[in-house]
């Protein structure tokens, strides 16, 4: 399988393996990247937990006018509410603390600030920030004196933006300010061969660390199409990780994850095709081509990426079943 790499701005992507990808979610995401990247806009990145949003921002970082600053990020539904404050702007000495600290738009100075899980900060806080996003300074807790703030903010959630300010979660005039330019990415289960893709890359990654030549087996392939990946990218590399540590030349992955098939038959019906033994493998192509048409609702993009070829290669053999049927017809 040919690995797809993509370069923002010239320059590479950062390691970790997500920004591998062959399907048009993965190339619209890449396209949206480099167009955003070398400006200064507000982004603000949504999608599932585990599905690349960390490094999306660094790689906006990366191609940006900033990319010798540094890149800071902070979860901002880890940080207890008594301590948002600190972490953001910091303090200053008398304030109960021995000495001062610099908060996160501090150390982001000339840089990239990301701001992950922004829905999760505090509404006071979030009236704060919007303040610092206008006005581009902000006090210290305890200090006296304005600080000058040259940070580029991008934002992440894993929750729907709208839903948030419906719900209360997130103020409506701090999403117009952050989300200038929202870049959505993909879960994992949309992205078709990617799965494959991007599991022979974190397997290269283990093997030229240890030295080693450890490969998936056939079952393990069949694996990482039938499961549907809820923790995404970050779940897909956990797994061949552990299945690496515990596995010998040949790799199996049925036995960590609990949903996928130990003899193939955990599928649904709706998922399964049966052949019989013997049939021409014309007839089992078009067969397995029909059947998952028939599982997409007749989305043909989402099927030729399932079925690991392009939408031009499909839309050739639909037509040359159409041909055949008529030239059959009396």
């Amino acid at each position: 399988m040919n690995s797809v790499s993509y370069e923002f701005a010239g320059q590479p992507a950062p390691a970790g393996g997500f920004f591998l990808g062959e399907s048009p979610a993965m190339q619209e995401v890449f396209r949206l990247i480099e167009r955003v990247g070398p400006t200064e806009g507000s982004v603000l990145l949504t999608g599932e937990s585990g599905s690349g949003k960390e490094l999306a921002a660094r790689s906006i970082h990366e191609c940006s006018a900033r990319s010798g600053g540094p890149f800071v990020a902070i979860n901002c539904g880890a940080v207890p509410p008594g301590l948002i404050e600190a972490e953001l702007f910091g303090y200053e000495n008398g304030t109960g603390a021995a000495r001062a600290h610099a908060g996160v738009f501090e150390r982001a100075q000339g840089g990239t600030l990301l701001l992950d899980e922004v829905t999760e900060l505090p509404l006071d806080m979030q009236t704060r920030l919007l303040r610092v996003l206008e006005t581009r300074k902000f006090y210290r807790a305890g200090a006296s004196t304005e600080l000058k703030c040259d940070v580029r903010v991008i934002a992440a959630t894993n929750r729907c933006p709208l839903q948030a300010v419906q719900s209360g979660h997130l103020r409506e005039d701090l999403l117009y300010r952050l989300a200038v330019f929202p870049v959505e990415m993909p879960p994992l289960r949309t992205r078709g061969g990617d799965v494959e893709l991007l599991a022979e890359h974190f397997l290269a990654e283990l093997n030229a660390q240890a030295r080693t030549q450890k490969r998936l087996s056939a079952l393990a392939r069949m694996t990482l199409k039938q499961h549907s990946w809820p923790g995404n990218v970050r779940e897909l590399r956990n797994c061949i990780e552990r299945a690496y540590i515990l596995g010998d030349a040949v790799l199996d992955l049925t036995p960590l994850l609990p949903g996928a098939a130990r003899d193939g038959n955990s599928a649904s019906d709706a998922e399964r095709l049966s052949i019989r033994v013997g049939s021409r493998i014309h007839d089992m192509e078009r067969s397995l081509i029909e059947a998952t048409l028939d599982y997409f609702k007749g989305n043909k993009r989402r099927a030729a990426d399932a079925l690991g070829c392009s939408l031009k290669t499909l839309y050739n053999k639909l037509n040359g079943y159409s041909q055949n049927q008529e030239c059959a017809q009396p």
